[in-house]
Formats: C-alpha cells, structure tokens, sequence
C-alpha cells in the first residue's frame, strides 16, 4: 500500500470551513456535556477507599457485592483485571475523616474474609481523603496548563507568534474534546486520564510542529505559491509521515484496549481518542488557523503589504 502523499494535491485548505465548523460544534457539544453531566470523578478525585485482591480459587464478583451490601457503605464498584481472581473494590467516600476511611478497610476484609469461600490476598488498598482529592484536581489541571502554556513559548521563539497560537489552539481543541467524550461517555476520570490527557498533549504539538516546520521550509523555497496552495503543499508533504505515525500508534493501543484488562481501559481509550483528534487537528485545524492569522515570509517588515500574499526574502 503506498502512502506516499508527497506527488498528490489534496486540497484540505478548500474545506477548511467544513473543519471549523465541525469543530466549533464539537467544541460546544463538549462544554454543554461538562456542564449538563460533568466528569465522572474516581476516587483518586472525589475520595474513598480502593481495594485490590487476589483470591486462590475463581469467585463470583456478584457474591462479592452482594457480601458487601450488606455492610451499606454507599455506592460500591466491583470489577475483575488482569483474571477473574483478580479484583478491583472501590468504595466512595463515607463521612466521619480519615478515620472512618481506615475502619472501613478493616471491615470490608473481615467481611470478604468470612463470607468468601476462597482465601483472599490483599494486594493493594489506598484511601483518599477529601482534601487529597482536591489537591490532585488542582495539581492536575495546573500540569495540563503548564503544559500547554510551555508549549505556547517553544513554538513562539522557534517560528513566530502565529505559529505558535494555531500549535496552542490545536491543542486547546484536543483537549475540550478529550474532555467533552469522557462526559458524554461518563467513564472514569482519574490520575491516569491526566497523564493520557498530558500525552496527548505532546503527541498532538508533535504532529503539527512536523507540519509547521515544513511550511517554514516551504516558504524559502516556493516563493511564488500563494498561501493557501504553499499550506496544501505542506500538508500533503507531511501527510504520510502523520497517518503511518497514527496507525502504527493506534495499533499498539488497540491491542492494550483490547487485552490490557479494565484497569487500564480508560488510560488507553482516552489515547485512541486522542490520536485520532490529534491528527485531525494537525491536519484540518493547524494549518487552517494558520491561514486565517496571516503567514507571510518577511516577518521583521511591518511594509509587505497583506499577512499571508506578499513573499519577500525570509532568510535576510
């Protein structure tokens, strides 16, 4: 199959309204789900207590639950990894401090304990607090600013400030949608969707440096394209480069999606989802900003007319 887009003349800057327009209304449907349903916080945000064991012979995850009603601790979410003896117990938060947390570890494994016909094995058990929870919200979201805004400064003294607004507001778009899915989708949203969001982030500045940089290179050497046809030119240069980078991507993490087990479940869909948003925005959103902000080759001379049509030397 050749993937060779270098000799094509694929026009995406023909249909770059279509893009904005798909976009924008992604964008909206995005911030109208966080408002209407919001994030579906795990307890690494909202507090409680997260068990993991391990039991010697397979258990029914339904006598599991139905053991640990009875201890009427709230709501209680019970899911195997990995095997079937292998579980995942995460009980919300109860009223009362840390102290109440602590009891309820004990509780939970004198209960399991002896109403389980199988041995357990306590692998792991983690209790988070309220103002832990609110810690990692802020720790969170200030990563993903930093992030984005370092980013921001990067671009801005490797290219100019026009290139480095379209790379930010690609980036700012991948991230609404990222959001915006996992509040349709209510899975949820923990530690790990911060740092998939933050891999995202740096996949999707990836894709379209790639890109910027051509268009760079670009305007030295065609000096008589205009600047919609020189940013085609760039896309379709760079266009097999980012689709084999994205399927080599999504192949590997398919078959994480698919044979990693659930605890790793919404890491690996918020990636896919990612990737997939990411080439598109560096592809259809990047380059489309571009040519609305106006890119021209003489960046010192305030005197060259219109940002985008007049092409003096850009390498004096």
């Amino acid at each position: 199959m050749n993937l060779d887009f270098s000799s094509k003349n694929i026009s995406f800057l023909k249909i770059h309204i279509i893009g904005f327009v798909l976009s924008s209304l992604l964008i909206i449907g995005s911030i109208i789900s966080f408002f209407s349903f919001g994030l579906n916080f795990g307890i690494d945000f909202k507090g409680g207590t997260l068990i993991e064991i391990e039991t010697k012979e397979d258990v029914d995850i339904s006598q599991i639950r139905s053991a640990l009603n009875d201890l009427s601790l709230g709501d209680i979410q019970i899911q195997e990894f990995g095997s079937k003896n292998d579980i995942l117990i995460r009980i919300e938060q109860q009223s009362g401090g840390d102290k109440i947390q602590q009891n309820v570890v004990e509780i939970v494994k004198n209960k399991l304990d002896n109403d389980l016909s199988s041995p357990v094995n306590y692998r792991r058990t983690e209790v988070v607090g309220p103002k832990v929870s609110g810690e990692l919200i802020q720790a969170g979201t200030f990563a993903i600013a930093l992030a984005v805004f370092a980013m921001l400064l990067y671009i801005w003294f490797r290219f100019e400030w026009q290139f480095s607004l379209g790379a930010v507001l690609a980036l700012v778009h991948d991230v609404i949608l990222t959001i915006g899915i996992f509040c349709i989708t209510q899975l949820e949203f923990n530690l790990p969707i911060i740092a998939a969001i933050l891999t995202i982030v740096g996949y999707s500045m990836n894709d379209t440096v790639v890109v910027y940089d051509r268009v760079r290179e670009n305007l030295r050497k065609h000096r008589s394209l205009v600047i919609d046809q020189l940013l085609d030119l760039s896309i379709n240069e760079t266009l097999s480069r980012t689709i084999i980078t994205s399927i080599t991507t999504l192949l590997a993490l398919l078959s994480l999606y698919i044979f990693g087990g659930s605890v790793i479940k919404g890491f690996t869909f918020a990636m896919i989802w990612g990737v997939l948003i990411g080439t598109y925005s560096s592809i259809f959103i990047a380059s489309s900003i571009l040519l609305k902000l106006g890119v021209k080759r003489d960046w010192n001379n305030k005197n060259t007319g219109n940002p985008g049509t007049n092409y003096s030397n850009f390498d004096n």
